[in-house]
């Protein structure tokens, strides 16, 4: 069965196509941050992760691929307790820019929006951490279990994990880190003897952890170091069951990713 999930070249953004089905088609976005690296003065941060411009390049690419939803996965804001009162516009107009330019949107809530649901536009629908489901697709954020329905799905949507990798460093690039797509297939899963527990068996025959979105977020360099202890359970519970693949925004194959079971290559 073909997968409804195609990451759009060169931005970090998935886009979720159900064909055949009513609003068949979503652009998917993880760790938004907003407010990364504001100051009081300058509360929307550096002009590379203003909310104009991340709204205007969401808005842009959901034209291209004539997608009427935006589902943002976890992470909307970068403060974790609260949203300082300079940083609730920026946060509101965000939004008011997807919707003002007919796009549905979504939230599924990520362990940095405490306190968030209260100054986002009323029309924005807004989903526990446990997730979402689309069609065949289940979206979390991914530093807590999803809900079984989630767990069902057979393709699975994560953020979270900030992937990245490291290369030879350049002039333009010193430090070499690159956002990446970690995208991991599995087997059909085995018929197992029927037990009662709290959470379902992942069923999933394909798991995508989205790039964070802001540009500014930092990365994970995966093939270098073990994810961040705050980000160890994602990759620990839903990716250490085959062997994930790296790949760069435009679609360049990075390879297989370490399991982290054994000592930590040279950097």
């Amino acid at each position: 069965m073909e997968s409804p999930l195609r990451p759009l070249p060169d931005v970090p953004l998935l886009l979720v196509d159900e064909s055949g089905a009513e609003r068949a088609k979503a652009i998917v976005l993880a760790d938004l941050h907003l407010g990364l690296g504001g100051t009081h003065d300058r509360p929307a941060g550096p002009p590379e992760g203003a909310p104009e411009r991340l709204a205007s390049d969401v808005i842009e690419a959901a034209r291209s691929v004539a997608a009427g939803d935006v589902i943002v996965a976890g992470d909307v804001k970068h403060p974790i307790v609260g949203t300082p009162p300079a940083l609730r516009p920026v946060v509101f107009r965000f939004f008011s820019d997807l919707l003002s330019s007919g796009l549905r949107v979504e939230v599924v809530l990520g362990n940095h929006d405490v306190g968030l649901v209260r100054f986002l536009p009323r029309e924005v629908v807004v989903h526990p951490p446990s997730g979402l489901v689309r069609g065949r697709v289940g979206i979390f954020h991914g530093h807590r279990w999803p809900s079984n329905a989630v767990l069902g799905r057979p393709h699975l949507v994560a953020g979270h994990l900030h992937p990245g990798f490291r290369l030879a460093p350049t002039r333009d690039d010193p430090s070499g880190k690159r956002r990446c797509w970690v995208r991991l297939e599995l087997p059909p899963p085995v018929p197992g003897p029927r037990r009662r527990r709290k959470h379902s068996a992942l069923r999933a025959r394909e798991i995508v952890i989205l790039p964070a979105f802001n540009p500014l977020a930092g990365t994970e360099a995966l093939n270098r170091s073990r994810p961040a202890r705050s980000r160890s359970f994602l990759y620990r519970r839903f990716l250490s069951g085959g062997v994930p693949r790296a790949y760069l925004l435009d679609g360049t194959d990075l390879g297989a990713l370490p399991s982290w079971d054994g000592p930590v290559p040279p950097s």
